[in-house]
């Protein structure tokens, strides 16, 4: 989803949230519930509550409550560990219901990095090239921005694929030709193909054979009458020569945007605020959105859209029909007029979550501050409330082992600091810096980390406010082959604490000793 980038892992928390839900609702479904709960306990252990942090469904089956969670961030590997347990995950779903797990995840180009390499974690761990094969992964993506882009998450995926013989196949998905199209039409219809033909061929040379603008065109050819029910020939009948007289465009993006433009100006403007927040929201979360923003009748404006077969709504949850839609809508309003909203609508959300306990909504937030970006900021006395939300904001990501989102949050946090920060707001400006150098060593940029770091240690107060960064700008050292100024370094950090190394014995007796003591181990 383009605009969920920052919420950790969305793409795959989100399917296997999806997946326990129906597992919850289902009632047929409560044996095979109770013994998938008894499996994962059995399997997991107290490491399956790393799991129920991302996916809230799976913590109401195991019986775990949200807020005794216990959350720690000082896992080094804590990323390594989630993919590890989901992987764990997927055995344990194959296993309990005797089948592979099948996931399939649409608009890949929007995929972030995390659900990527998780996806990549179980391809190669419980897929095709393991001998019981558990995992079934299916991927749609938009041509060219995947293509283009060599740093993409999911030409990763592809690489990584190929080098450890996870067998895959490509299929280009064409625009429909005339013959298809004409069966489609008829099938829709329920009318015979030879009857249909005439259509079909007006619409193919309107479309171009795009499914996506031809299954749009027809719900707007019958919304407008030209595509009409007969009761006295009992079935449907159209208008050939007006058909033909539309004027459409060439592209299905400027469709939308004509169609959306039709709407009352109160729909139009709902639709662009559902945009900000994503291809899918939860109707619970539109409703927080209608009280935290003063949108009286945000959630009747919608059910407009879903009527006009822009929104759909299905199991508690809103989305548009494609991406295509959500881009339109989201296009409805200036560049710069959107990220004034982002900034407005983010603080709005931001000072709401104050009085509750859902990450969601704080998450939520700081993702629109932060499309806003520091240019939408009116009142500079906010960028320091703003920095500090963005420093939460990171911390729940470390909890859930995100840490490119983490990273995301505490380099906008420190976007937002005005001049002087270090004087005015010196415990906020060390947490910031410090994680995010912390992070950043963790995801492998070890040039940020040493950037940030150097910054702590200028502006400390004291050898103790540094002791932290020094650490870590220790281990950059000794993770980029700078080994002997790491163990310099660490000598000197140790001289500061009282302990004198000068005097040790050699190394050659160091080894020695080692050797002795592992000789008593198996």
């Amino acid at each position: 989803d383009q605009r969920q980038q920052g919420k950790p892992f969305s793409a795959l928390a989100s399917a296997f949230n999806q997946y326990c839900g129906i597992l919850l609702q289902n009632c047929e479904l409560a044996p095979s519930k109770q013994k998938l709960a008894h499996q994962i306990n059995h399997v997991l252990g107290r490491e399956a509550h790393h799991l129920a942090k991302l996916i809230p469904n799976l913590a109401v089956i195991l019986g775990l409550e949200l807020n005794f969670i216990i959350h720690d961030e000082g896992c080094a590997n804590a990323q390594k560990r989630l993919q590890y347990l989901m992987c764990r995950f997927v055995e344990v779903l194959s296993s309990t219901f005797a089948a592979p797990v099948t996931l399939f995840l649409d608009d890949l180009q929007w995929a972030d990095s995390a659900s990527i390499a998780a996806v990549t974690q179980l391809l190669c761990s419980t897929g095709s090239s393991s001998k019981q094969k558990q995992f079934f992964f299916v991927g749609c993506h938009r041509e060219g921005i995947i293509d283009i882009d060599s740093t993409h998450p999911v030409r990763e995926l592809v690489c990584n694929a190929e080098l450890l013989g996870v067998s895959f196949t490509s299929l280009k998905l064409d625009c429909m030709g005339e013959e298809t199209l004409n069966a489609m039409v008829s099938e829709t219809l329920c009318v015979l193909p030879r009857l249909t033909r005439t259509l079909s061929n007006i619409i193919y040379r309107k479309t171009k054979g795009n499914p996506l603008f031809v299954s749009q065109l027809m719900l707007s050819l019958n919304k407008k009458t030209l595509l009409f029910p007969s009761l006295s020939r009992r079935r449907w009948e159209w208008d050939n020569e007006k058909i033909m007289s539309q004027k459409l465009p060439d592209d299905v993006a400027v469709f939308f945007t004509q169609s959306i433009a039709d709407l009352p100006s109160d729909v139009r403007i709902s639709l662009f605020h559902f945009s900000c927040f994503g291809a899918s929201v939860e109707i619970a979360f539109v409703k927080t959105l209608e009280i935290a923003l003063e949108m009286r009748g945000l959630c009747d404006n919608l059910d407009i859209a879903v009527d006009e077969g822009l929104l759909e709504k299905k199991g508690g949850e809103l989305r548009f029909s494609h991406d295509r839609i959500q881009e339109a809508a989201y296009n409805t309003l200036p560049a710069d007029e959107r990220c004034l909203f982002h900034h407005v609508c983010g603080m709005a959300l931001a000072s709401y979550s104050t009085s509750e306990s859902d990450d969601t909504i704080l998450l939520a937030a700081v993702n629109q501050i932060n499309l806003g970006g520091p240019s939408a900021i009116q009142d500079t006395s906010q960028s320091f409330t703003i920095a500090a939300v963005n420093l939460k904001a990171g911390q729940k990501a470390m909890v859930m082992s995100d840490f490119g989102a983490a990273y995301s949050y505490f380099n906008h946090g420190i976007s937002f600091l005005q001049e002087g920060h270090w004087q005015e707001h010196y415990d906020l400006s060390l947490r910031l810096f410090e994680l995010a150098a912390k992070i950043a060593l963790a995801i492998g940029d070890l040039a940020s980390s040493m950037l940030h770091s150097e910054q702590v240690m200028k502006e400390a107060r004291s050898f103790e406010d540094a002791l932290n960064v020094m650490y870590i700008s220790t281990c950059a050292l000794a993770y980029s082959s700078g080994l002997p100024d790491s163990i310099q370094n660490s000598i000197g950090v140790l001289t500061n604490l009282g302990i004198d190394l000068q005097e040790s014995r050699s190394t050659e007796a160091c080894i020695q000793e080692t050797m002795t003591l592992l000789s008593t181990r198996t």
